[in-house]
């Protein structure tokens, strides 16, 4: 979508993110660990209007697995477009910003995890050539955020993919 421009976030977007999203403590969050260094969080505009973002997560991974075998690995953190503009190629543009990113700082890889079931998510990342890792299924902690407030943590099976940023152009 050719009127989409995505850039980095900062605190003055709070609001918008909050309105188009919900979970004002995820942004809050991000935007705080993007202030101290600990990644970045991309926004894709249109007319100024969030219609999607990623964290890109520069920190360790907090699950042990993907500490153990992607040490140093940076983390494509909650791709989301909104349900309006999906299927528009916006979360592609989202993805391919990030790499971007990432490798002009160097990095020569990039992983995400993405829920064994989410068959959408599946074929974007296919179809941008993320690969499955060879290690098995890793327990992603999440949290949800209901209409009331209230907060709601689990942990979900999924796989992580990684892909080679050296490929790419």
């Amino acid at each position: 979508m050719s009127d989409v421009t995505i850039r980095p976030a900062d605190d003055a977007d709070l609001p918008a993110l909050t309105s188009a999203f919900g979970d004002e403590t995820f942004f809050v969050d991000r935007l705080a660990r993007q202030r101290a260094g600990r990644g970045q969080l991309l926004t894709a505009c249109l007319r100024d209007r969030p219609v999607g973002h990623v964290y890109v997560w520069w920190e360790e991974a907090e699950e042990r697995e993907v500490q153990d075998f992607l040490p140093g690995i940076p983390l494509l953190n909650r791709v989301k477009v909104l349900p309006t503009y999906q299927n528009q190629g916006i979360g592609t543009e989202l993805v391919l910003a990030a790499e971007r990113l990432l490798a002009n700082l160097g990095h020569k890889m990039v992983a995400l995890a993405v829920r064994y079931d989410n068959e959408g998510a599946r074929r974007l990342y296919k179809r941008l050539d993320y690969r499955i890792w060879d290690h098995p299924r890793v327990e992603c902690r999440y949290e949800v955020v209901r209409p009331d407030g209230t907060r709601e943590h689990g942990f979900e099976l999924c796989d992580m993919l990684v892909k080679d940023l050296t490929d790419s152009s």
